[in-house]
Formats: C-alpha cells, structure tokens, sequence
C-alpha cells in the first residue's frame, strides 16, 4: 500500500499537466498526413459524474472520408451516412457521400474505467498544420450527458477549453512515409462490415476458389471462407451459404472454433441512412427451401478474441450447430483481407 501510495503522489506533482489533459476525451495519434489514411483512436477517460458510459457518439467533420467504425464486443454499432459537402478523389474514384457520424450504443462503460472507440478514414482537403475536431459526445443511463464539443480557435491550445473537441492533428508537411498507415486496425472493421478500404461500400470480398463445403441432413453448406487479418487486430468476420433443401425450418444457433474464445452470429443491415450491427442471440433462421448466404455486410460469423490472426492461405476449424440438423465441421480457407 505504501509503494501505491508513493508512486501515485510522484506521478502526480510530476505529472499535472498531463492529469488535466487525461481528464477529457482525446485522440491518441500523434500527427497524420495530409491526404492519408489513419485508425483515429478516441481516448474516453471517466464518465458522467460517476456514472457509467453507455453510448459514445463521434460526429465526423467534412474531410474525414470513407469512414468506418471498429466493432467493440458488447457494444452496438450505428453508421449514420450522409452526403458531403464537396466531391473528394479517393484513388481516382470521386466520393461524395459516407459515414458522417458514429455511435456505439447499449454498452457499459464504469466511470472508473477507461476505453478507447476507433474509426478508421481518409483526411482530405485538410490544409497541413491545422487541428481536426471531432465533435463527441457521451451517454450516460437516461439522464447523464457529456459533450465534448467546444472547437478551440487556431494557435488555442484545445486543452485550455472546459469541453474541447478531440482533434486530429494534421502535419504541416507530408513526411512520404506510407499514407495507409492504419490499415491493420482498419481491417478489424472490414471483418465486421465487409466494406472496402477505400470508399467503396457495394463491394463484398470474393471468396477463395477452394471454399468450404459441407452437408448434414438436409442442410447443404457451400462457399465457406474468411479473410486474413492483421497483427494485433481483435476479430475475423466468416462466410458461407446455407441451403435448406428439405421441408422443415431449422436454424443455425451456434458456432465454435479452436481458433478463437468465442464466435457470434451477427448481422449488418442499414436502416433510414443508418448501418445497424447487432449480435443475432435467437440465431440465423433457415426456412425450408430456402437459401441462406452469410457474406460481407450482411450476416456472418464474428470470431472474438482472436488467438492468431488469420493468415492467407490458412485455414480455420469451425463447428457449426443448427437446431434440428445437429452439427457439421467445416474447414474455412482464410482469403485475402481485400478481396476483389
């Protein structure tokens, strides 16, 4: 207890500064490049008062393009999509719409805890050497409330404000290292959502030409794959096609896998402008006669806690349990992590 003690009254006189900037939500990225591609980290520090953190919300300031959240397990997801206010060139292609805000929903966040929500997008038309806001704000139970929305004047230090916005410190030069930087982070979304990197949100990944089969009873599975992730990236998003080839409803309920702690069925649908992603507990209906395809944004299987990231080439082990059918084994190839 002494040592505790002693340490945290050091770290405090040497530290103030610092304390006072920890006290309000911030990116953790140090500078990025204009014109580049970043995982921007929002740092959430405490919640409202005491209480616990339910909802984050991130407005996304126009030239932050190609926007695209990182799933949190037990936390909801939320894309609202809108039109910018100007055409940006993303790789040749003009953009002119996307994600322009983000919330994580229904989750629990203890006021004395700290975590952090990211979203991975493209800084464009910034001018280098300039703060990038992004409005946040912070839901706490029904009536706790915190809002992280003062815009701090150029050359004003963010922090000296009560509630600044956290910005994104764009380089006044661009230092020619690989404007992708980010991408492994970013890839953690693709599983999730199926997106493209780079805008392109019809785009589903193309399954390996080996894909996985199966049958049991009369249930006929095809076209199984995953895609191949990053060092450090949390999740792995899984695919296949299910075919009900008999006379009665069944219904997947359950997925296993050596490979990872636990495996979800979830489901990605975009309703009023606004992408919805949920975690699907009563399962994945499969009618008779019916086909069923879990594919890039939409249904799929989310593998969680990840022991090794997927690697192309590779396979993984799955265990597919329906309710009346019973359980089948599949062996999923592991695709690229772009797929075309």
């Amino acid at each position: 207890m002494k040592t505790l003690l002693k340490f945290a009254a050091v770290s405090l006189l040497a530290s103030s500064a610092a304390t006072a900037a920890l006290a309000h939500a911030s990116f953790a990225n140090g500078e990025v490049e204009p014109e580049g591609y970043v995982a921007a980290v929002l740092q959430v520090p405490h919640g409202c008062d005491g209480k616990a953190t339910n909802e984050v919300q991130i407005k996304l300031p126009e030239g932050f393009i190609s926007a695209k959240p990182m799933p949190k397990a037990g936390w909801d997801l939320e894309v609202i999509t809108g039109d910018y206010k100007k055409s940006y060139d993303n790789h040749g292609k003009a953009i002119t719409s996307g994600a322009v805000e983000i919330r994580w929903k229904n989750g629990d966040l203890p006021d004395a805890f700290y975590d952090t929500f990211t979203v991975y997008g493209k800084v464009s038309g910034i001018e280098g050497g300039s703060d990038l806001p992004f409005v946040t704000t912070q839901l706490c139970g029904t009536d706790g409330k915190v809002s992280w929305d003062e815009i701090a004047p150029a050359g004003t230090d963010p922090h000296s404000l009560k509630s600044p916005a956290p910005v994104l410190k764009i380089a006044a030069t661009s230092s020619g290292h690989d404007a992708h930087a980010g991408h492994g982070q970013a890839a953690a979304a693709d599983a999730h959502a199926g997106h493209g990197a780079h805008g392109d949100h019809g785009a589903a990944a193309a399954a390996p030409t080996d894909a996985s089969t199966g049958k049991i009873g009369d249930l006929e599975l095809s076209g199984g794959f995953t895609k191949a992730m990053l060092p450090g990236q949390p999740v792995g998003g899984g695919f296949v096609t299910i075919h009900n080839e008999g006379s009665t409803d069944d219904r997947l309920i359950a997925v296993e896998s050596p490979s990872a702690g636990r495996v979800e069925l979830h489901e990605m649908v975009m309703q009023n402008d606004v992408m919805k992603m949920r975690q699907l507990n009563d399962g994945i209906p499969v009618p008779a006669g019916a086909m069923v395809e879990l594919k890039p944004g939409g249904l799929h299987l989310m593998f969680m806690d990840v022991k090794k990231p997927f690697v192309e080439g590779e396979t993984v082990d799955v265990k597919l349990t329906f309710e009346k059918a019973g359980t089948v084994d599949l062996v999923l190839p592991i695709g690229p992590a772009k797929g075309k």
